[in-house]
């Protein structure tokens, strides 16, 4: 067992001790029943039925159904509670797991990526959690079981426990070498795993991609591939655990056998009654079915070590966004955001994205930051809201480090639209109140009305309760950017960060948008991040960006006049008249 394993098992059945050592007390109870039954058998069948007492049978068989109805109260009650602590142990790392992975920056996110991460909270915890279980059910009770039974069969017969030893060690033999065998598969296998979750990953969220290049024979042998490579690793680890069936069976009936023979002859010696025998057989029945479990389990270990290796790898996982230990939790200042001689550079990398970043924001201030792909406006932006640390310079906030600002302070002065707006299944309500839970319907829809979505949202059947798929795919992009938009606005923030947030828009509608946002955003930072030069236009100040560095500074007029990168972007969209209007 690695100690992945162990330390995990440990660490999150720590609450339930008590369970466990419940279940333990009734699995040793059942056992110790099971263990009974041969031995009263055995009277019953030498002093009983040999001598024809039947008032012995009736008094004997009655012990021998209140035994039983002992073990089967104690097995079903130790099943219980172990299914109770199994379940509770994978819902408790399914909840830290994805906490965690909550707290993980963007670059811990891409490091493992988004399929292996669901593999590792789905897949693999429940690995993890089936071998609990099990061995709540089985491995308590299966040592006892061995243990006991082998005391009691040396008891029935000395002569006779030579059998046992020897199909004990052949077992032991036969199931350490499977097991070797199959912990590289296990390994192997969950990583095709995460390879069968990214391709239809990839298949589903890349569909249009998908048809309107006609690359769906492609992607079905690309996804047959994955599929087969899995179901070849499954086929050898399940051609080797049904190797484990027919070798346990074939020494239990050669052991049978073997006991039934030389059994024999010590009953004709009169060293051994028949009872004895039955009894002696039916322990090297309890004895080796224990050893088959206890190896079924011993199987299943390879898998659930591999599994809780992978999970570990996530709880070990130091994000590189980390909260300071003494946060800020108050600031006093008006909402000023600056960033002193900034440096980002992703792990790995030969060179920084940006770098010589300085320049702040002031409330009631519009700045817009423009330049090609590539130039790292992005980058910037996602410094903003911590999504990455800095790793050279300072960003604050009212002159405080972000770092060391309480997280949920920070995050709750930014509303933040993605490049990419992001809507979640659930309803257009549902939606826009994760700015705010407590919003009210009135302020949903003045914040509709300043995005520009008012007009559609009414048009739909169920209004503010219309249905919202995954992604938000059941309306346009541009639908999709309003509705981001009127979330971030319902949450009023202090900083407006807008990232690209009106590609999708025509440009009349942009022009409303925006003239309908400067009324509303008149007392905060803002932040807008575009590619066309009608968006950014009319900001107080805009910043060129160019090879990760500022090249340009200014008004629209001011850069038209001196700055040949935001002159050469101007002339790409639009003519000299167009851009003097």
């Amino acid at each position: 067992m690695k100690m992945p394993l162990n330390r995990l098992v440990f660490q999150f059945l720590r609450p339930y001790w008590g369970w466990l050592f419940l279940v333990i007390l009734l699995q040793f109870g059942a056992t110790i029943a099971g263990l009974e039954l041969p031995r009263l058998n055995a009277e019953i069948i030498d002093n009983g039925v040999s001598k024809g007492d039947t008032a012995y049978i009736w008094s004997h068989g009655g012990i021998m159904l209140a035994v039983s109805a002992a073990q089967v109260l104690c097995q079903i009650l130790a099943v219980f509670f172990g299914a109770r602590l199994a379940m509770s142990f994978g819902r408790d790392v399914r909840g830290r797991l994805f906490k965690k992975v909550l707290s993980f920056s963007a670059r811990e996110v891409n490091k493992f990526g988004a399929p292996s991460l669901i593999t590792r909270n789905t897949n693999d915890v429940q690995q993890v959690q089936m071998l609990v279980l099990m061995s709540c059910i089985i491995i308590f009770g299966a040592p006892i079981t061995m243990v006991g039974g082998v005391v009691m069969a040396i008891r029935t017969s000395w002569g006779l426990s030579w059998i046992i030893l020897a199909a004990v060690v052949l077992l032991g033999v036969l199931a350490t070498t499977i097991i070797l065998k199959m912990g590289p598969l296990f390994k192997s296998m969950q990583t095709r795993i995460d390879t069968v979750n990214r391709v239809l990953r990839e298949r589903i969220t890349g569909i249009r991609v998908v048809r309107a290049f006609v690359r769906e024979p492609y992607e079905a042998e690309r996804f047959g591939k994955a599929n087969a490579d899995l179901m070849d690793v499954g086929v050898k680890v399940g051609r080797l655990m049904m190797t484990m069936f027919p070798l346990v069976m074939f020494i239990l009936n050669i052991s049978t056998v073997a006991v039934m023979w030389f059994g024999a002859k010590q009953i004709s010696a009169m060293e051994m009654e028949i009872g004895g025998l039955t009894a002696f057989i039916t322990y090297l029945m309890q004895i080796l079915m224990s050893v088959m479990m206890a190896t079924m389990m011993v199987i299943m270990v390879p898998r659930a070590a591999v599994c809780a290796e992978r999970i570990m790898e996530v709880f070990d996982q130091r994000s590189t966004v980390v909260p300071a230990e003494k946060p800020v939790t108050e600031l006093t200042g008006e909402g000023r955001f600056a960033f002193e001689n900034v440096a980002f550079r992703y792990a790995g990398a030969a060179e920084s994205v940006i770098s010589g970043i300085t320049f702040a924001m002031e409330p009631g201030q519009t700045t817009a930051i423009i330049g090609s792909t590539g130039s790292g406006k992005t980058t910037l932006v996602n410094l903003v809201p911590r999504l990455y640390d800095a790793t050279e310079g300072v960003v604050s906030l009212d002159g405080v480090d972000i770092r060391e600002i309480d997280e949920q302070l920070l995050w709750s002065k930014i509303g933040l639209i993605p490049q990419k707006p992001y809507l979640f299944t659930g309803t257009v309500a549902s939606n826009l109140r994760y700015g705010n839970p407590d919003a009210t319907d009135e302020e949903l829809w003045y914040a509709l009305e300043v995005a520009q979505a008012k007009d559609f949202v009414s048009e739909m059947p169920g209004k503010l309760e219309e249905p919202i798929s995954q992604g938000g795919t059941n309306v346009s992009g541009g639908q999709r950017q309003r509705l981001s938009i009127a979330r971030a606005l319902v949450k009023k923030p202090d900083i407006y960060i807008f990232d690209d947030s009106f590609s999708a828009l025509d440009v009349a509608t942009d022009a409303r948008l925006r003239a309908a946002l400067h009324e509303e955003t008149d007392h905060a930072v803002v932040m807008i991040v575009a590619q066309r030069v009608s968006t950014i236009r009319n900001a107080d100040r805009i910043l060129v960006l160019d090879d990760g560095g500022i090249v340009g500074d200014g008004t629209h007029d001011e850069l038209l006049a001196n700055c040949p990168t935001y002159q050469e972007i101007v002339e790409s969209q639009m003519t000299a008249e167009e851009a003097l209007a």
